[in-house]
């Protein structure tokens, strides 16, 4: 019969919890090596973003004397502690439940024979009898007569008949033992003069502990959209954009969502905060005004807007800032932009309007490169070396010639950073984009079809303007058939050594990835068609690396009207000022039974045989179906027979004469 206790030394506890402690640890050490490991990717290798990338590993990893204690690093700290201590534990705990082993006993092996048993027990007989043991310093008789007693057992075992069927049968010389098994908790749990203790741990753990969890749990996703932004945030999205909202408007609706999403640091640092408002002032003149009006975010109305719309202007007028407190709030901001941004996305396109919808996805350029949104004018001012003032006067054309050649005539020390950043920019090209329908040759009604936008960027010389890439069209068809078949929205890389890394984005406070956006839209009504596709890793083409382009496909239903759609398709980088492309597409859609009547009407005309022709005679003898001769065919045949005969006739009369 089994006898329960509970564990009073606490080592079942401590297999329990050490248990419990590696069920969580071990996946979740994993998880945070995998994510601490740093990504194998080049970035762009001019000084500026070299620095930039070495400010962002320091603020996200610290340094050796002052390391980035994380909430993750933390918790893998304390828990891989705990874990250590309760194996130290366990390795110091005596084995109690260890299986009665006789010949471990005596010392002997199992293939000795009882003579032999016999003589080894004499032995120690001799040896550790009580009345034979000296004793030692810390050795007691009890524990002398003990160990006989058991050395005297094991040698029963082997040579009694009686004790050694016990053993076999019971796993004991002495016959049946009650078990005891250990409840896996210390003893002082539950004894009485710690019941109000254990009580009140119990009713703080699961009355107090667990429903603040759940319920902070509960109502902090009650507070959030899908997109992982305030509700409040989404509202005045909502609220204050429209069908014409343009790039100022949107602007000032990302300033007000920072009200929610922001922590207010109302009063740190203010004194600077406000020199740094009277410097936007002087770079905007009265435009400064009208944003702040726009925004909602005067002086002594939602203090934390306004401080955080002035920090998200000075980054875009590239304004250093000499507080660490600012400094740090301000990269909270930029690194939380790219989310609102994601959910005012969803919401125009919502409602499927195209201009609100370019200007969010623009915004996310004009912030990665700190210029001010709408003045493609300073496209130049990206590289490095350019200043803001002088960039409106070499951005005239679409390329950075001018910018590079006004660099190599002032001798500009940036020249060779303004190179290396041109090896990251490209020129963002459509190949090709064109509508397919899988398996047939025309576009009906309400039919499944594929936008096939065929991309490539197109490398930058030194000299800043793009290098002509010849378009290859060998194979094209077969290979855009192979994708339109398979199930990826995006084709494969080409089997190169190609590999996409970080941008050229010296003020933007991370690794930053290039991305584009792919948009079908209706220019004409303001909308947005299907909703755009995020898309990555567009090659850069190549002649020597082989890469021509690759291919993005985006399947809609078409319009249940038929008639001709004149649409564009936008491609918008979020990472470049005014690398974009875009392209006049057209769907026509037709008429299924326009198009079952001339396939019958051709079919017709070329199996029917012809009335008076042979096959048509051989057809009439079968019964079978010909082409008849028309009115006009037969007037003209009699007039030509007319004619002939009045030629006989004139011809037989100047015979006679």
């Amino acid at each position: 019969m089994a006898n329960y206790n509970y564990d009073e030394a606490g080592n079942m506890a401590a297999y329990f919890v050490l248990t419990f402690l590696l069920i969580f640890l071990v996946p979740y050490t994993l998880v945070a090596i995998s994510a601490s490991k740093p990504p194998r990717l080049s970035g762009c290798q001019c000084q500026q973003c070299s620095a930039q990338r070495e400010r962002t590993r320091k603020r996200e990893r610290g340094s050796l004397l002052t390391p980035k204690l994380r909430r993750r690093t933390l918790i893998l700290l304390v828990g891989w502690s705990i874990a250590a201590f309760f194996a130290y534990k366990i390795s110091k705990t005596e084995n109690v439940n260890k299986i009665y082993d006789p010949f471990e006993i005596l010392g002997i092996s199992t293939s000795m024979t009882t003579k032999e048993i016999k003589s080894h027990y004499k032995k120690l007989s001799r040896k550790f009898h009580p009345d034979k043991v000296k004793l030692a310093i810390n050795e007691t008789m009890d524990a002398v007569e003990a160990r006989f007693v058991e050395i005297t057992k094991a040698y029963k075992s082997l040579t009694d008949e009686t004790i050694r069927k016990n053993w076999e049968m019971f796993g004991h010389p002495d016959g049946r033992q009650e078990v005891s098994m250990g409840i896996a908790l210390p003893k002082w749990i539950v004894e009485s003069s710690n019941n109000i203790w254990v009580l009140g741990a119990y009713g703080l753990l699961f009355g107090g502990a667990l429903p603040a969890l759940v319920g902070r749990w509960w109502f902090g996703n009650r507070e959030k959209t899908k997109d992982g932004v305030h509700v409040q945030s989404a509202a005045a999205f909502f609220k204050s954009l429209t069908e014409e909202s343009g790039m100022d408007d949107v602007t000032t609706s990302l300033g007000k969502a920072f009200e929610w999403e922001h922590p207010s640091k109302v009063g740190k640092s203010a004194a600077e905060l406000e020199q740094l408002e009277k410097r936007i002032k002087e770079k905007l003149d009265g435009k400064w005004d009208e944003l702040v009006k726009l925004a909602h975010a005067r002086p002594g109305k939602h203090e934390s807007r306004r401080r955080a719309f002035i920090l998200l202007y000075a980054h875009l007028l590239r304004l250093p800032l000499a507080d660490s407190t600012l400094q740090k709030e301000q990269t909270e901001i930029l690194l939380q932009a790219p989310v609102l941004l994601n959910s005012m996305l969803n919401i125009t396109m919502s409602r499927n309007w195209l201009l609100p919808t370019i200007s969010a996805m623009r915004l996310h350029a004009y912030l990665t490169q700190a210029l001010l949104p709408g003045q493609t004018e300073l496209k130049a001012a990206q590289l490095p070396g350019i200043d803001l003032s002088e960039a409106p006067l070499l951005s005239s054309s679409e390329s950075f010639e001018a910018a590079i050649s006004s660099l190599s005539k002032s001798e500009s020390s940036a020249l060779p950073d303004a190179e290396k950043a041109l090896e990251r920019l490209g020129q963002t090209e459509i190949v090709d984009a064109s509508f397919k329908v899988i398996g047939e040759r025309f576009v009906t009604p309400s039919s499944f079809v594929h936008l096939l936008v065929k991309l490539r960027v197109v490398p930058l010389s030194k000299e800043g303007h793009p290098v002509p890439i010849p378009k290859q069209t060998k194979e094209s068809e077969k290979r855009d058939n192979e994708f339109l078949l398979s199930k990826k929205e995006m084709e494969d890389m080409p089997k190169t050594d190609y590999i996409s890394g970080y941008a050229h984005a010296p003020y933007w406070p991370a690794n930053r990835k290039p991305s584009w956006w792919i948009v079908l839209a209706d220019v004409k009504s303001n909308k947005v068609v299907v909703p755009p596709m995020k898309i990555t890793d567009v090659p850069v083409a190549g002649p020597q690396s082989g890469i021509d382009y690759r291919s993005y496909k985006i399947q809609f239903q078409a319009p249940q009207n038929v008639g001709l759609f004149t649409w564009k398709v936008f491609v918008v980088s979020d990472t470049f000022v005014g690398d974009e492309a875009s392209r006049d597409i057209i769907l026509k859609i037709d008429d299924p039974s326009v198009l079952a009547s001339e396939d019958t009407t051709a079919e017709d005309d070329i199996s029917d045989p012809e009335e008076d022709s042979l096959a048509g005679q051989m057809a009439l003898m079968r019964g079978g179906a010909v082409k008849k001769r028309t009115e006009e065919e037969s007037d003209d045949e009699s007039s030509t027979d007319e004619e002939e005969e009045d030629k006989g006739d004139s011809s037989s009369d100047s015979d006679s004469d």
